[in-house]
């Protein structure tokens, strides 16, 4: 049953008792600089401390990887749980009473936790039991396995806490109930036993199987999954979803890798408990484990949370199913992948091999799997190798098979840049060698696919970005602005002014989001940033890319509110050109698809509208000169 939500006055007054220098002290050490606190930061490898804790805005940043937030944000970026675990543990700590929304539910808060606690314990004396059993006369062929076919050191095992689910129908049953003196109705709630379908009583859910504890990001036991030693099928049953397990909310081993993916910016993803396991042992920690093939959307995004380029890369099987298996990831959790919110890689290593046959079979195994996970081909790249296995692109059938396959694929990217790149690359491929032949099928791809979303002018306040250079400013001025919006309340009033009067609006998405953010609070807030920080729960990878804006060294806070109103006057102009230049091409696209024999007088107007665009750019790009010669 899920946990009724916490009353406001409850995490309030969490907020009000914790001290965020106190709870990064437990994880981090820290000294003394100036009003503020110095550290190394614990969620990237770095030499020099660029980690600093406020204690006067209750806040952390880390001016090296960019993480921040308050101290409730810290410990859930350090795997301590959800935001609603987090608060629960921080009010026992610090004795605050729990109340939920409704007065009614607080009794039914203290059960549910009650009964989740009774759970954890059940589930950990569970894995004791397996484990213990893994070494006795009857574990011998498990043991055995685990040694010998899978190839495990004893230190492996023992740190998996592997263990054997022996084959009768009801001993687990007899220890927990009979022995231990465990309610049945809770072991069963912890997905241990069933009920008898014919007659009373209740038999084993695992019987003559490994067993593998599935962990939490806090390292409590929360399910298992097991393999099944004879001929039972299936080869592989995990745990049933319970009060503490959600298969799709949870990756096997990430408790272990968090640290690392967050280290190496970059996670993996493998098909099997014993691939994990191998990799794990063999040095190899920023991976995770799926749960069998089903990876989904909510998977994703808690990998997300530990890699700061977003990089994730698929190791499934190369057979057939692992093909399949592939694919379905990609169809699941399309929306990021196709936006470009992930960095999806997919890796099929030589041989058709999986990770732990892989390692067995190859006495540098670590060391080339390691190389394989950076050469890794992005997952449209694989997607399109793909298409072409097994094709002759010299039979007519096969090619316009082939091509349709392709337009597919490339309709589906929303990048520009990223889809004219794929264009001429599949292009090239169609050509089979003869340069001749790729402007021929860049045209006819082209000619093929839908127009880009989002192209269509629907005036000022709808922008694409600018490139290179210029967006690097566009960026820079939008952030200048919510800078000083955030830090210098007396400035407020003057950026509101200018961005109504001007019609402007932020166009970088994350500073759009945080700007969506900004207008729901009063002007006058004097707590802007504290209040912000609360937003970093609900929508974490947004935040992430922002908060960096919420801090300011003592040398900076004194410069930036010195020239603050040359900053504003010259990032305004900044996002006012940005404007006229999405204008300019509007203009250019639209004159560039007329007919001069039957649309003159339109050619007339946009051509025009050129000219006075031009001159307006130009015009504004004095203005921009001349206000960061202020600066100088």
């Amino acid at each position: 049953m899920k946990i009724p939500p916490l009353h406001p006055d409850t995490i309030e007054e969490v907020k009000q008792r914790l001290d965020v220098v106190d709870i990064i002290e437990e994880y981090v050490v820290l000294r003394k600089r100036g009003k503020d606190y110095l550290g190394l930061c614990p969620f990237h490898e770095e030499k020099t401390p660029s980690f600093t804790v406020s204690p006067s805005k209750q806040f952390y940043y880390c001016f090296g990887c960019g993480a921040g937030g308050n101290a409730i944000k810290f410990l859930m970026e350090l795997g301590k749980g959800s935001f609603t675990d987090v608060v629960l543990n921080l009010a026992q700590r610090y004795q605050v009473p729990v109340k939920t929304l409704e007065p009614k539910e607080r009794q039914e808060l203290k059960r549910e936790l009650s009964l989740r606690e009774q759970l954890y314990e059940i589930l950990a004396v569970t894995a004791s039991f397996y484990h213990y059993v893994l070494y006795q006369t009857q574990g011998e062929a498990a043991l055995a396995y685990l040694q010998t076919e899978r190839g495990l050191k004893p230190e492996t095992i023992q740190d998996f806490q592997l263990g054997y689910a022996p084959g009768g129908w009801n001993t687990l049953y007899s220890y927990l109930v009979e022995t231990k003196h465990y309610g049945v109705a809770l072991v069963e709630q912890a997905g241990l036993i069933k009920a008898r379908k014919e007659g009373k009583g209740y038999y084993d859910r695992f019987r003559n199987r490994i067993v593998i504890p599935i962990q939490d990001t806090q390292g409590r036991i929360i399910a298992f999954g097991t393999r099944s030693l004879g001929d039972e099928q299936p080869k592989y049953l995990n745990s049933p979803e319970t009060n503490l397990f959600n298969k799709s909310q949870t990756l096997f081993a990430l408790d272990r890798a968090c640290r690392s993916i967050g280290k190496e910016d970059i996670a993996v993803v493998v098909e099997g408990y014993f691939d994990a396991i191998a990799l794990h042992s063999a040095g190899i920690t920023n991976v995770v484990a799926s749960l069998g093939t089903a990876f989904t959307t909510e998977q994703l995004k808690l990998l997300l949370r530990y890699t700061k380029s977003k990089q994730v890369v698929l190791n499934f099987d190369t057979d057939a199913a692992g093909i399949k298996a592939t694919q379905r990831v990609i169809r699941e959790v399309e929306n990021l992948v196709y936006s470009g919110q992930v960095q999806l890689k997919v890796l099929n290593l030589p041989g058709g091999k999986d990770a732990d046959e892989f390692l067995k079979e190859n006495e540098d195994g670590a060391q080339i799997y390691g190389k394989a996970i950076g050469d890794a081909p992005l997952w449209l790249d694989w997607q399109i190798d793909q298409l072409l296995l097994g094709k002759k692109l010299a039979a007519a059938e096969q090619f316009e098979e082939v091509a349709q396959r392709m337009v597919k694929l490339l309709n589906r990217i929303q990048n520009g840049n990223k889809r004219t790149h794929y264009i001429r690359y599949c292009a090239e491929l169609l050509s089979g060698g003869d340069g001749r032949l790729i402007p021929l099928h860049t045209g006819n791809l082209m000619a093929q696919l839908k127009k880009p979303r989002g192209k269509r002018y629907l005036g000022r306040k709808q922008l694409n970005l600018p490139v290179s250079a210029e967006r690097s400013m566009l960026a820079e001025g939008e952030a200048d602005l919510l800078r000083i919006y955030l830090h210098f309340p007396n400035h407020r009033q003057t950026i509101l002014d200018a961005l109504e009067e001007k019609d402007l609006v932020f166009t970088i998405s994350h500073h759009r989001f945080l700007w969506q953010q900004i207008s729901q609070l009063p002007i006058e807030a004097t707590d802007m940033i504290s209040l912000l920080q609360d937003v970093s729960i609900s929508y974490p990878q947004e935040m992430k890319q922002v908060t960096h804006l919420f801090h300011l060294d003592e040398k900076r806070e004194w410069e930036d509110n010195l020239r603050a109103p040359l900053v504003i006057a010259a990032a305004i102009v900044t996002l006012e050109r940005a404007s006229w230049e999405e204008y300019r091409r509007y203009c250019l696209q639209q004159w560039q698809t007329l007919d001069m024999g039957k649309e003159a007088e339109k050619m007339q107007y946009y051509s025009q509208e050129l000219k006075e665009v031009e001159q307006r750019i130009k015009e504004l790009e004095q203005q921009r000169c001349f206000h960061y010669e202020d600066f100088v």
